[in-house]
């Protein structure tokens, strides 16, 4: 298990000496609008499930999500957060040669290592601002059985279009794609055609709730794919997975559909205000802002500067930002910044150009 995630705010705060409450956390992917409303309200109305066990598969969880994907209830299993499925997929695909598309979340390889595989990589390139090579991909799939990818991709906030996706998936129909579709709901609505719904034998999509309605400690996490798979992932399904207040919480979703919708594209507005902000904030600096349609920015650092640096440097004033030196294609010389409201984007910039050696009026 890898311990180079975002989020650890109490292992910073002991750090520092102060209260985690005391520090924002900007290193994790969370929605920057927070917690879809209505849903704490929600388990606190049902605080009493905890005394009876949750129904043993989340089927009522299923059928809310399979409503708000539009697709069939027989297509999606439930789970313990998409890292669950993550660390089964090799054994329940009987993977032998597994692609990871890079660079991306590590969890990926671990999952492979887990089953004694080791991965191979078809890593995209700083200079193409991380923008993969689609026909350099389907070249690099000779042999390969098993592809993951994230789209949009952490931590690059590259979206790889639908219809090229589509094609690429089609095209190799004897390797199985797992996309991670955990950050789609950030994308411009123009841009958020799901693979969930493409109906391909070689598909499989991991959709997440953690991110977009921030809520990842209650470890809740979909799989959506053809029957047969899904079979195949459930033979490695421990019962009572997903427990019982993780279960109300997505039936909420799945009952207030029209919230759900109004709630995304609030949030795609935010993004879209403040990431222009965010953005514009950095152009004095020192630092490369990578494109991104999600809620985080991928940034580069200056070559006379290290992200352990430039991390403790913002510690010190209380934000935690994503040291990206464990994500396997990069290094010391990128780090992750998740957007939060808009005084504290403005704070962070201030600070981030000041750790580089650059003064702003900001």
């Amino acid at each position: 298990m890898i311990q180079g995630h975002g989020g650890n705010i109490v292992a910073v705060a002991e750090q520092l000496g102060c209260r985690p409450d005391e520090i924002i956390d900007m290193s994790s992917n969370i929605n920057p609008l927070g917690t879809m409303p209505g849903v704490i309200e929600h388990l606190r109305s049902r605080l009493d499930r905890i005394r009876v066990l949750p129904e043993v598969d989340g089927r009522a969880a299923v059928r809310a999500i399979a409503a708000l994907l539009g697709v069939e209830e027989q297509r999606v299993l439930a789970g313990g957060g998409t890292t669950q499925f993550i660390y089964s997929a090799c054994a329940a695909l009987k993977s032998k040669r597994v692609l990871i598309v890079g660079p991306t979340y590590a969890d990926y390889i671990d999952g492979c290592r887990v089953h004694d595989i080791e991965p191979e990589f078809f890593l995209a390139e700083p200079n193409t601002g991380f923008e993969p090579d689609l026909e350099r991909l389907a070249a690099a799939l000779a042999g390969i059985d098993t592809v993951f990818l994230c789209n949009p991709n952490n931590p690059t906030g590259q979206l790889m279009p639908h219809a090229a996706l589509l094609d690429l998936c089609r095209t190799h129909p004897q390797t199985r794609f797992i996309i991670d579709e955990s950050y789609l709901p950030f994308v411009p609505a123009e841009q958020d055609a799901s693979m969930s719904r493409c109906g391909l034998d070689n598909v499989i999509v991991l959709w997440s709730v953690s991110k977009i309605f921030g809520m990842p400690g209650l470890r809740a996490g979909f799989l959506v794919a053809n029957p047969p798979i899904v079979e195949r992932f459930r033979r490695y399904m421990q019962p009572w997975c997903v427990n019982s207040l993780a279960q109300e919480a997505v039936c909420f979703l799945g009952d207030n559909q029209t919230a759900v919708a109004a709630f995304i594209e609030q949030t795609r507005t935010c993004l879209a205000q403040e990431g222009g902000l965010f953005r514009e904030r950095l152009q004095p600096g020192r630092l490369t802002l990578y494109p991104s349609c999600t809620s985080y920015f991928l940034i580069g650092l200056p070559e006379d500067r290290t992200a352990t640096v430039v991390c403790q440097s913002l510690a010190e004033q209380r934000f935690l930002i994503r040291n990206c030196a464990n994500f396997h294609g990069l290094s010391e010389q990128y780090i992750r910044v998740a957007l939060k409201d808009a005084a504290t984007n403005e704070a962070v910039a201030r600070h981030l150009l000041a750790a580089v050696g650059t003064t702003s009026e900001v």
